[in-house]
């Protein structure tokens, strides 16, 4: 009898110590929320990769990518944004570490780099538009404007991110609350960087196939 009550006032325990502990741990709830965010993203590439999969023939007797993708501008910003992924994880370690320097170091570099290729890109739809390939011109047109234009936006979001999260690193140091930023924009960052390759491969190199 004794040992059943015994029993009884463990699993009581357990159980009060359970209910007890409350949610889970902000960071986790924040690093949940993140990956959906990031997955939901991953989503909406995906649909665009497909829509552009299925028009990119699809050039209403204009240009076509063979005749408008300059591929050694497009080398070029491959290599600037593979070169601030690099720069974003050496800032990460940074981080890890707590060195102020070394990491306002790291996100200058992404920032600059990060600028250089949003730069180019932007040189790119300039020229393309001044020789008549717009959006409206063609559904390969409008499929390759929303396609690079959205990892362009996301680019771009991600270095005011990047600026934000700089200024408040400076006000605050490192609070677990900014190095859990810092840490969802490294992993924004790589995101955009693996989808660039997927452009790359997808829209640049097979898009200058006969």
């Amino acid at each position: 009898m004794n040992v059943a009550v015994e029993m009884d006032a463990v699993r009581h325990g357990e159980l009060l110590d359970i209910s007890e502990a409350g949610p889970a741990p902000k960071r986790i709830i924040a690093g949940f929320g993140f990956w959906i965010f990031l997955l939901s993203d991953i989503v909406m590439f995906s649909a665009l990769f497909a829509a552009y999969a299925v028009l990119a023939k699809a050039s209403a007797g204009g240009l076509t990518g063979g005749q408008l993708f300059d591929q050694r501008n497009v080398a070029i910003e491959t290599a600037l944004l593979l070169l601030s992924s690099y720069s974003c994880g050496m800032m990460s370690l940074a981080i890890n570490s707590q060195r102020y320097l070394a990491t306002f170091l790291g996100a200058a570099v992404t920032f600059l780099l990060g600028s250089a290729f949003l730069a180019l890109e932007l040189n790119e739809f300039q020229g393309m538009i001044a020789l008549g390939a717009t959006p409206q011109r063609s559904a390969f047109l409008s499929a390759f404007f929303a396609l690079v234009g959205s990892h362009g936006l996301h680019v771009t979001v991600g270095l005011a991110w990047l600026v934000l999260m700089m200024v408040q690193l400076s006000l605050r140091g490192f609070q677990d609350v900014v190095v859990r930023r810092l840490h969802c924009f490294s992993l924004f960052w790589h995101a955009l960087d693996i989808i660039w390759v997927l452009i790359f491969t997808v829209v640049y190199l097979m898009g200058v196939l006969p």
